[in-house]
């Protein structure tokens, strides 16, 4: 399975009009992979507290738009990162979107994990309440958004959904890329699954973003990894690697908490 992370930054004084154009144009430059990945909210920038809701739009606004057509246009499954979504009825979302290779929406993920504590997005935003899952024909992959990878009750969900390949778009920041790294690993390992964690590049609000978007395997080998800067990190792994980890070390066999426990009989 061919897998491509598109690690951009979010640039002072780009429109986010003429960064969906550059966006759909790096989608289509990969037209050669399975799946293409995107960073959390790119069209404001993660830390840009303020743009949420001057450039919220509906679920199915231009972005959902541009980002449909880029992978009808490239034919890839695209999981294009996330938007501050204005729901009509409600209050804002930081909403993931994956498209089918026909240009289709396969999934919308509202992020349950918001961050900023008595702050930002934890205050602006509402929390998703559902797990996501999406069948690829090689895969299913489960997904996830920046806070989310500290719960690893959350990957645990997912895996018992049926996920294989954990999806993470994020906008994580520099000053605790370690964590990023460490945490992309044990999802990785405890889930055995693959794991692939695309990030933002550059400074965001005054917040340098850690970059370094990363793909794990289910032993927790890092099979690609980028640097800081604007690039794409282009990975191959082969998706039936995670079936064979599980028969091999059955460790999820042996879960005892969090699993549903019979009744004992007296």
């Amino acid at each position: 399975m061919r897998a491509s992370l598109i690690q951009i930054g979010v640039e002072e004084g780009e429109s986010v009009e003429a960064r969906r154009r550059r966006v759909a144009s790096l989608v289509r430059e990969e037209s050669g992979a399975d799946l293409v990945v995107l960073p959390e909210l790119w069209t404001t920038g993660a830390f840009a507290y303020e743009l949420f809701a001057t450039e919220a739009e509906p679920l199915d606004g231009p972005t959902y738009e541009a980002m449909a057509k880029a992978a009808s246009d490239a034919g890839v499954w695209l999981h294009a990162g996330s938007i501050p979504e204005r729901d009509p009825d409600g209050p804002l979302y930081n909403t993931s979107l994956v498209f089918s290779p026909a240009g289709e929406l396969a999934a919308a993920y509202r992020k349950i994990h918001r961050f900023g504590f008595d702050k930002g997005e934890a205050v602006l935003m509402g929390a998703g309440a559902e797990l996501v899952t999406v069948s690829l024909p090689e895969t299913t992959v489960g997904v996830a958004t920046c806070y989310d990878l500290r719960f690893p009750e959350l990957f645990r969900g997912l895996v018992d959904a049926g996920a294989e390949t954990l999806v993470v778009s994020a906008g994580w920041p520099e000053r605790r890329r370690a964590h990023w790294t460490l945490l992309a690993q044990a999802r990785a390992v405890e889930n055995q699954a693959f794991v692939l964690a695309c990030g933002t590049a550059g400074t965001h609000a005054g917040v340098p973003q850690a970059g370094h978007s990363i793909v794990v395997d289910p032993w927790g080998e890092v099979l690609g990894e980028a640097g800081g800067g604007e690039e794409v990190l282009r990975v191959e792994f082969e998706a039936g690697k995670v079936g064979e980890t599980r028969e091999q070390f059955p460790a999820l066999k042996d879960r005892v908490l969090g699993v549903a426990v019979p009744a004992r009989v007296r």
